[in-house]
């Protein structure tokens, strides 16, 4: 039985904000209040070969078969990636993909999309200068190459479905573009997506997580309705009943823990590598905080994705995983930090990797932001946390011959801590030289 059909009613899970971080004049990266993109921007839909759709087909696609007993529904499993076949194009019926796109788009609400007909072949044949299809799908060889005109029903619907994937590529791309070409300082309050979210269904205006529990967690469901009546331990403590971190400088609390073997979290909790962070820097600012941090605040809060965190044209969108603030008491200069913990076994060369370069480009975007909000006193950084080390990372990595040092220049650090390496020591080195 899933996990949905077991869960008890959903619980929701309110947030509190820290009032007192919330009034030191942190600013976050955002398009400016009351710029609307959809009224604002014409779009055109149009073949984009650096959108990238990739649609299993193996377990969405159902096959409708009629039986003495009525209508029911079978999956469609196993087969292999692959374009579609120019051949099987022929037996779309391409007014009705283009009323179906049509009608998406209006369920979406994307009012300022024009869809033109003619296109939607052109975005399915689609190749980069590489000659790699832009759509790929996998799907059991009798939808991909239909034989019957049930199998054609089939083969109608996954390209469909192809199509709306990149519709939404499509568009999210065109928004981020331009919410990074309008961008400016705003100020962090309770207002920020980032600190709004909220759960769905539940009328009250505090942000809040929603936890669904297995009815056969009856413990775990327990816990949580307890702490829901004890929210100084909620707030102020950690257990492991209801995995959670608490770290004073966060801008909010609680921050959870994901634990998919006991319940879906929304938005989700922490991954390991994201944990395994927020608790290394408690445990550096906790040690540092009047040593070589003195003089400054830390500030960390969680980076949502879409719809909620700030992101960047990047990989058709990159919303690191968290915010870091460093400001100088003195002078109230403030660094703001991209942050991505994640695994980098299978990352790309790194003049390929955008994820990895964002660093790069960020100085330029900053003056940028700063000439459109009037300032001067804030700066922009990213940095890459490898949860894969050093041993097991610098040999694949690029043309392996990367040293620590190379890395660590490139802004990717890896998540050690000892003696020879510490990479909260090297984080913070590298940002208190540059507020210097």
């Amino acid at each position: 039985m899933s996990l949905q059909k077991q869960t008890a009613p959903e619980l929701p899970l309110f947030v509190w904000a820290n009032e007192r971080f919330l009034k030191q004049g942190l600013v976050v990266p955002r398009p400016p209040e009351g710029r609307d993109f959809t009224a604002e921007t014409a779009l055109l839909l149009e073949p984009d070969t650096r959108i990238r759709v990739h649609v299993d087909m193996s377990v969405k696609v159902q096959a409708l078969e009629s039986t003495r007993l009525g209508l029911h529904t079978a999956d469609v499993r196993a087969g292999q990636s692959q374009a579609i076949p120019a051949e099987s194009l022929d037996l779309v019926d391409w007014q009705q993909a283009y009323f179906d796109l049509l009608a998406y788009k209006e369920r979406k609400g994307l009012t300022n999309l024009l869809i033109r007909p003619e296109t939607i072949r052109q975005i399915v044949e689609l190749k980069n200068d590489k000659a790699v299809p832009v759509c790929t799908v996998i799907a059991d060889e009798r939808v991909i190459r239909p034989q019957s005109f049930k199998d054609r029903g089939l083969f109608q619907q996954a390209l469909t479905q192809v199509l709306c994937r990149y519709v939404d590529r499509f568009y999210q791309a065109r928004r981020e573009q331009w919410d990074e070409q309008t961008m400016v300082y705003r100020p962090l309050d309770r207002d920020d997506p980032n600190l709004s979210f909220r759960p769905p269904g539940v009328n009250e205006k505090r942000a809040g997580y929603v936890v669904r529990v297995p009815r056969s967690e009856q413990q775990l469901v327990e816990a949580v309705r307890k702490l829901l009546e004890e929210q100084e331990r909620l707030y102020q403590q950690e257990n492991a009943g209801l995995p959670r971190i608490h770290f004073d400088r966060h801008i909010y609390q609680p921050l959870l823990v994901d634990m998919p073997e006991k319940a879906q979290i929304a938005p989700p909790g922490l991954k390991d590598s994201e944990a395994r962070f927020v608790r290394d820097l408690r445990e550096y600012w906790e040690a540092e905080k009047d040593k070589s941090l003195e003089g400054k605040e830390v500030f960390l809060l969680r980076n949502l994705s879409r719809g909620y965190g700030i992101g960047f044209f990047e990989e058709r969108g990159f919303y690191p995983d968290f915010i870091l603030w460093l400001v100088d008491q003195a002078t109230k200069v403030q660094r703001i930090v991209f942050i991505e913990p994640h695994g980098m076994l299978h990352a790309k060369a790194y003049i390929h990797d955008e994820k990895a370069r964002l660093h790069e480009r960020l100085p330029a975007l900053a003056d940028e932001i700063g000439k459109r909000s009037g300032r001067t006193d804030i700066t922009l950084d990213a940095f890459i946390v490898s949860a894969t080390s050093y041993d097991d990372l610098h040999q694949h990595y690029d043309d392996g011959t990367w040293d620590r040092a190379r890395f660590t220049e490139k802004h990717i650090l890896f998540q050690e801590r000892g003696r020879d390496y510490d990479y909260m020591k090297i984080l913070f080195g590298q940002l208190t030289s540059a507020c210097a």
